[in-house]
């Protein structure tokens, strides 16, 4: 045979099975603090008294230090298994399993198991009739097998198998972030697994030679390859399992994983502040029993869960109000559920996101209360205003009150016109869907209700024929192109210069823009109303009040024209642009994004 040639080669390969271990302990020993590294150390010094305990213990006949050296041995197989699982529950992410009670019994399993076999000859717990039983020209050794010694194996047996289930569940989980370093550090622990398993079986035709020492060989192959080609220890599924939990730990927001039965998987910190439960109390009850939803989710409907999801989809979106267990009164939340799928895409589950909305709600409501006192009081207030100016201005004749009835009729018109404008700021800062607008129709309408209203101005137009549709908010659309052209014509000064008379004028042009890409491609068409005047152009401060996004007593806009203008582009994705124009008045650039019917 082939290994007659290499003298007492159970010997020899047992102690390269221990020097592998050595020498990948010292290779890695500088990576010593980063996740799972102290206790692979750990698993090679185990894996090193093994083999080498072995390896030696076969070269040698004295009884009494062969005995020492099997038990040397068996200490090692005692520690591998616990070293190992330490090292898979920290190098995946789940060191706070190693902290726990029941890692602790594991530690203790280890301990006694290392009493014991000091103490062996008392009561023959791993061994008794320990003989020598050369094989192969080495030193091997027969004995019966204790009952603490087939416990052990059978321990060892399950803590390799949990450590390589959760090697596995990384690859699978990650993908092929982690794929070779998992693979092959799992795949290492087979071939002296199931050697360790057939000699404490007593399997094989030679059964008091254990091959395990000698199956290190290529385990320890395997785990080179994943410390130095795969680099295993400079990225580890440690980063992604603590970014994951992060994420939803470190979250105000509250969220509950539910299971498809809606019984609750996983509270957030948030989440067990909101709802005043601890999480580990919460775990495996429906979460009706904490949060009445107003949305269905997996078990809280009749039938397959899998059509039962509100959206399937992305979700749905409601709101809810739950009193505060920190104190904080009713709050209003935002309610989405989504379905939780495993990296293979089964569903299985769903997440429940809770968004505090309160403020929000609160300042919708004070814009609806302010918004009704503007449009109702307000306006009917300047109404009555409005018309008794009117009735004093006939009937006074002396000049200077004639003139100070003149000036209540036109504030009292331009209060009733703020009351209208208030209305349309409701009405963009609500939510509304996109529809098919013809722009140049909407640039039309507000040039002809425009010389409507104000028929001894020139208001004139320039739109060259062509499609002009868009998927645009139409409210919105409507509201920039209307106010642009009467803050144009209700701030004129009367001393334009396009007309002899100097009285109002105002040019509204329509044209298509193509954007084109650094690349030199053709980029995204925008369409570009321009609208033009010759009044004493719009103060600086009142533009960069809009422009800066707010009010202050330095910079006060005099109306909520510009303001108009300034939300309804937010609502489209629409530009705006203010610039002087020659030799006076005001260029007003509104850039609109073309999105197709589609």
């Amino acid at each position: 045979m082939a290994l007659d040639l290499v003298p007492a080669w159970p010997a020899v390969g047992s102690l390269a099975g221990g020097a592998g271990a050595i020498g990948l302990a010292l290779a890695i020993r500088e990576h010593r603090g980063r996740p799972g590294v102290d206790w692979f150390l750990g698993v090679f010094a185990a894996q090193a008294t093994w083999c080498c305990s072995y390896g030696v213990g076969l070269l040698v006949a004295d009884p009494t230090l062969r005995t020492a050296l099997e038990t040397t041995m068996w200490l090692g197989i005692v520690w591998t298994g616990i070293g190992f699982l330490g090292f898979a529950l920290e190098y995946t992410g789940r060191s706070d399993v190693v902290r726990s009670r029941l890692f602790a019994s594991v530690i203790g399993f280890g301990l006694l198991s290392t009493a014991l076999l000091a103490t062996n000859s008392l009561h023959g717990a791993f061994w008794t009739g320990f003989e020598s039983d050369p094989a192969f020209g080495v030193e091997t050794v027969s004995y019966a097998f204790g009952p603490w010694a087939y416990l052990v194996v059978a321990v060892e047996t399950v803590l390799v198998a949990s450590a390589v289930f959760l090697l596995v569940d990384t690859l699978l989980s990650y993908g092929p972030l982690y794929r070779r370093e998992s693979a092959a550090v799992a795949l290492s622990s087979l071939p002296p697994g199931f050697a360790l398993v057939a000699w404490t079986l007593e399997l094989g035709p030679v059964p008091q030679l254990q091959l395990a020492p000698l199956m290190f060989v290529p385990h320890m192959l395997l785990d080179a390859y994943a410390f130095d080609r795969a680099e295993m220890f400079d990225r580890n599924p440690t980063t992604s399992r603590a970014a994951e939990r992060t994420a939803i730990d470190d979250l105000t927001d509250p969220i509950v994983a539910l299971a498809l039965d809606s019984r609750v998987v996983r509270l957030n910190p948030a989440a067990e502040t909101v709802l005043g439960v601890d999480a580990e109390i919460a775990r495996d009850r429906p979460l009706a029993d904490f949060l009445d939803l107003p949305v269905a989710v997996g078990g809280d409907t009749e039938g397959d869960p899998n059509a039962d999801d509100p959206d399937p989809d992305g979700g749905s979106r409601e709101t809810v109000e739950v009193d505060s267990a920190a104190g904080t009164g009713r709050r209003t939340y935002a309610v989405s559920t989504s379905r939780l799928t495993d990296p293979n895409g089964t569903h299985v589950g769903y997440t429940v996101v809770l968004s505090d909305i309160t403020e929000r709600e609160r300042r919708r409501q004070q814009l609806e209360v302010l918004n009704r006192i503007l449009r109702h009081n307000l306006r009917n207030d300047a109404g009555v205003v409005h018309g008794y100016g009117e009735i004093l201005r006939d009937r006074l004749e002396d000049a200077e009150l004639v003139r100070m009835a003149d000036a209540i009729e036109r504030r009292a018109g331009a209060l009733a016109a703020l009351g209208e404008k208030a209305g349309t700021v409701e009405q963009l800062v609500a939510d509304g869907d996109a529809s098919p607008v013809a722009v140049d129709e909407v640039v039309g309408s507000a040039v002809a209700d425009a010389r409507e209203r104000d028929p001894d101005a020139s208001v004139e137009s320039e739109i060259a024929d062509g499609d002009w549709t868009t998927r645009v908010r139409e409210d919105a659309l409507r509201a920039i192109v209307e106010n642009t052209v009467e803050n144009a014509l209700d701030h004129h000064d009367g001393e334009g210069a396009e007309r002899e008379d100097g009285e109002a004028w105002v040019r509204v042009s329509l044209r298509r823009k193509s954007e084109g890409n650094a690349g030199g491609s053709e980029g995204k068409d925008r369409f570009v109303i321009v609208v033009e005047d010759d009044g004493p152009g719009i103060p600086d401060h009142e533009v960069e009040a809009v422009e800066s996004g707010r009010e202050t007593a330095l910079e006060h806009g005099s109306g909520l024209g510009l303001w108009v203008v300034e939300w309804g582009a937010a609502a489209i994705g629409a530009e705006v642009d203010y610039a002087d124009r020659e030799p006076r008045g005001t260029r007003v650039t509104v850039s609109i994004p073309v999105v197709d019917e589609t």
